[in-house]
Order: C-alpha cells, then sequence, then structure tokens
C-alpha cells in the first residue's frame, strides 16, 4: 500500500475519535483503557491465526514497552490536563507534538528535519491558533493545566522517534500487539488508582467502545504505524495535525457541530504548511 494512502486511512481513523467520546458519557481515561483493551482482542485473533507475531530480539523489549507506557500515558495526561485547564488550550499544546519531533530529530536520528519542515511545521501551528482562536492562544496560564499539556505534546512526540527505529527492525503487528498490551495494562491501573468507572454501562456505550477499538485504535494505528515505517517520522508528525480538520468535518456530519469561516481558515493553512513538507519532497525527488 502506498504509505501516504495509509497514513491518510490512519488520519480518519484516530478523527473519529473525539466524536465518539461525545457519544459516550464516561470519562475519557475509561474510553481509553477500553480503546486499547479492545483493540488489542480485534489484533489478537488476526495475529494468531496468521502467525505475524515474531518475538522481538532482546535488545527491542525495553524501547517496545516503552512505546506501551508512553502512548498510554499520554493519553492520560492529555484527559487530565482537560481537567486542569479546558479543551482549547490542551488541543493546541498538545499539537506542539510535530516540533518536538523536528528537535528530537535533529539531535537523536541521522535523518535531520529540513528547512520545508521548519517552515511547514510553523504554518501548520498558524493554522491551529486560527482554527482554534488566537484569544484561546493569548488568554494561556503558565498553571499545571499548561504543563501536563506541554508534557502530552513532548510524550506523543517520543513516541514518534522511539517507535520509528522500532518498525525498521520488527513487523508492525508484532509491535502493535506488545505496545497494546502493555498500554491496556498501564491504563487500567490508572483507572484502578483514579476510581474511573469500568463496568455497568449500557450496550449502546460498549458498542462504542468496540468502534473506538476497532477503527480508532486498530484499523488507525496500524496504518499510521505503517506510514511510520516507511516515511520519516517529521512528516508523519505534522500530517496528523490535519486530525483537528477531519474531526471538525466529522463533527459537523455526525452530531451537528457548527463550522465557523475562521475553523475553515484555520484548516486551509494547516493544510497548506503540510502539504509544504510534500511538496519540497517531491521537488528534490524530481532533480535526482
Amino acid at each position: 500500500m502506498n504509505p501516504r494512502v495509509s497514513l491518510l486511512i490512519g488520519l480518519v481513523s484516530i478523527s473519529i475519535f473525539p466524536v465518539l467520546v461525545k457519544w459516550a458519557p464516561v470519562s475519557g481515561i475509561t474510553s481509553a483503557f477500553y480503546r486499547m483493551f479492545f483493540g488489542l482482542m480485534f489484533l489478537l485473533p488476526g495475529i494468531l491465526y496468521m502467525r505475524k507475531f515474531n518475538w522481538p530480539d532482546k535488545d527491542l523489549w525495553i524501547p517496545i514497552i516503552l512505546c506501551g507506557i508512553i502512548f498510554a500515558t499520554d493519553i492520560a495526561v492529555w484527559n487530565v490536563s482537560i481537567q486542569y485547564s479546558n479543551a482549547t488550550q490542551a488541543t493546541l499544546l498538545t499539537n506542539l507534538a510535530p516540533a518536538w519531533v523536528g528537535v528530537g530529530s535533529f539531535f537523536f536520528l541521522n535523518d535531520k528535519p529540513k528547512a520545508s519542515f521548519w517552515l511547514g511545521t510553523f504554518i501548520a501551528i498558524a493554522g491551529m491558533v486560527v482554527l482554534i482562536g488566537p484569544s484561546a492562544f493569548f488568554e494561556m496560564r503558565l498553571d499545571r493545566g499548561f504543563a501536563l499539556a506541554v508534557l502530552s505534546g513532548m510524550l506523543y512526540a517520543t513516541y514518534m522517534l522511539i517507535s520509528k527505529p522500532i518498525l525498521n527492525r520488527v513487523n508492525i503487528g508484532s509491535f502493535m500487539t506488545i505496545s497494546m498490551a502493555v498500554s491496556s495494562l498501564f491504563l487500567l491501573f490508572v483507572c484502578l488508582f483514579f476510581g474511573e468507572p469500568l463496568w455497568n454501562f449500557e450496550p449502546v456505550i460498549w458498542g462504542i467502545f468496540g468502534v473506538q477499538g476497532l477503527i480508532c485504535q486498530l484499523i488507525g494505528w496500524l496504518a499510521i504505524s505503517y506510514a511510520v515505517q516507511k516515511m520519516d517520522a517529521q512528516r508523519v508528525s505534522l500530517s496528523l495535525l490535519s486530525q483537528a480538520v477531519v474531526t471538525g468535518l466529522l463533527a459537523w456530519i455526525f452530531i451537528d457541530e457548527q463550522i465557523t469561516w475562521q475553523m475553515i481558515l484555520g484548516g486551509v493553512i494547516i493544510l497548506t504548511g503540510i502539504a509544504i513538507t510534500f511538496q519540497k519532497s517531491k521537488v528534490r525527488a524530481a532533480d535526482r
């Protein structure tokens, strides 16, 4: 499969998650746990039937386990940051992840970010500011919610950077199986520690959990992991900024949320920033 098509499939799949969360009036951490758990339950039969699971080399076990913990921690921190501040501030700060990926790549990876990446990142983040609203940007408070939202973006960037070299050495199914199992156990512990509800839900809620696990987690992150394997982590992380645009469209279609001209303008700017990195890569390829 073309990695860009895979990235698009993954992007649409994970963009459904916020819409489904609004349909399910339960804790965000509970939703995160069941998203991971059901995703793992859907993945295991296929992996075992097709015999696609391979035990990674010993030196990869710690990085894979770290990926599972970091991904789960990112989700938990994201939800807690919203409780301490608001969804707008948390969304903007978390979406600084591409910049952190660029910084991490510059210091720790051989694939250094090009000037086009930094230009695209700057434009795309400016688009996020427009989409969310400049007033929210200027009204930020340097409090616990601010720190947790920044931490969420750094955790997400760390996951992208650690998973890239792992996926170059192990198949996606094996990586996803181990990391999702670790994430599920970690989020279960978080739910129990904070006393989050884990049962006595209505059938429709269990159905939404199942959709989250199948589409948002399994299909979404299998597709994104394939894109990370075939592309550079900086471009993938920057492309995922368009999740805000796709989520807005899905919310408009399915739950009648309004789309303003400000949101449309912000979305266009985000997509322009992302397109710059891809356009530059095409030009370099044509010159070879």
